[in-house]
């Protein structure tokens, strides 16, 4: 199904133009009084980001930022708000003016929250609506080069061979690591141990020295360890391949069905923005993901920009929180311990 979704959502987002999305801009703003869009943005916006400083999350809203505040001359101002699994800055979001000047940047992990926080003082589809993804961050399967497995099929031969004896390791409980190692490990019919860290250096250090089997590490993080032969890749996490890593399989194309996860990083507000602001935005978001300097940037995060619409954007949240449910009971996700 989530296969499915994104690649029906993507298709037409890659048709996408900037006239395309300047059209969408006034259709939204049909009705709804454009003098709001013409005169949004007039004073500083700001953007919460619910993670750390540093993150792949954190660093895709900062460059975004900088550019939207060249676009339309006003400063956009990157606020961290960590915490309970991301749910205290959305909160902050959730709560604040449906005005267009507080937006929120938050990763895929806000559509398993629905289900590890259930008690979120928020409701995800009520209080809040998707602009648009910025980018996709995909995941590599990699193992050390010393474990002496070469390929995806060889990995789950082994764990066949010796059920419950294969360990990977993620950046913690509910994370998207583990969501990609779960689709796999069930797509595979394996059984393996779940060994949970602080962050991704923390696992790589155990992967590469042979104590971890395996691990779904950020691309961007893995390309030069795999290039010096440090690790070993053996397929992409995600629907399709890396540019990254354009020779490197996914794992669904070496046999593993419904292996997939798309881990995104996303824009969104409060609901109850007028449309024609949230038509603008989007337009303006498009304009910025078109930016050579931009794309760049974002190759250096080992991101794919990845714009979709806001009415398709929405309703791929809405499939991905039911799908995620799923997930997290069949992996036996602890409800409240999404990092």
């Amino acid at each position: 199904m989530w296969t499915a979704l994104v690649a029906d959502a993507m298709m037409p987002a890659m048709k996408w133009t900037l006239i395309g999305s300047l059209a969408l801009a006034l259709a939204l703003g049909l009705g709804a009084g454009g003098a709001d869009a013409q005169s949004w943005p007039d004073r500083p916006v700001h953007i919460v980001v619910p993670l750390t400083a540093g993150s792949a999350t954190d660093m895709m809203a900062r460059i975004v930022a900088r550019q939207l505040s060249q676009q339309l001359g006003q400063p956009f101002i990157v606020e961290n708000k960590p915490g309970a699994g991301g749910t205290i800055g959305t909160a902050a979001v959730a709560r604040s003016r449906p005005d267009g000047y507080t937006l929120l940047v938050q990763s895929a992990s806000y559509t398993v929250t629905p289900t590890t926080y259930p008690n979120t003082p928020y409701d995800t589809q009520r209080d809040l609506m998707g602009v648009t993804p910025l980018g996709l961050l995909p995941q590599a399967l990699v193992v050390a080069p010393s474990r002496g497995i070469d390929s995806v099929q060889g990995l789950v031969a082994a764990a066949k061979a010796k059920p419950g004896t294969l360990n990977y390791g993620s950046a913690g409980i509910g994370t998207a690591n583990q969501l990609n190692a779960e689709r796999f490990r069930i797509g595979a019919g394996i059984d393996a141990v779940h060994v949970p860290f602080k962050g991704t250096p923390e696992v790589l250090t155990e992967v590469m020295a042979g104590r971890l089997d395996y691990f779904f590490c950020p691309v961007n993080v893995c390309v030069p360890m795999i290039r010096e032969k440090r690790l070993l890749g053996l397929g992409m996490g995600s629907s399709r391949r890396s540019a990254a890593l354009p020779d490197l399989p996914t794992t669904l194309e070496l046999g593993v069905p419904n292996s997939d996860y798309n881990f995104w990083v996303g824009l969104f507000m409060p609901s109850g923005t007028p449309r024609d602001i949230l038509g603008r935005l989007y337009a303006e978001t498009a304009k910025a993901i078109e930016s050579p300097d931009l794309r760049q940037e974002m190759a250096k995060l080992g991101a794919e920009p990845n714009l979709i619409p806001p009415e398709a954007y929405n309703r791929q949240l809405k499939q991905e929180i039911v799908d995620n449910a799923a997930l997290v009971k069949a992996a036996g996700i602890p409800i409240g311990g999404a990092q």
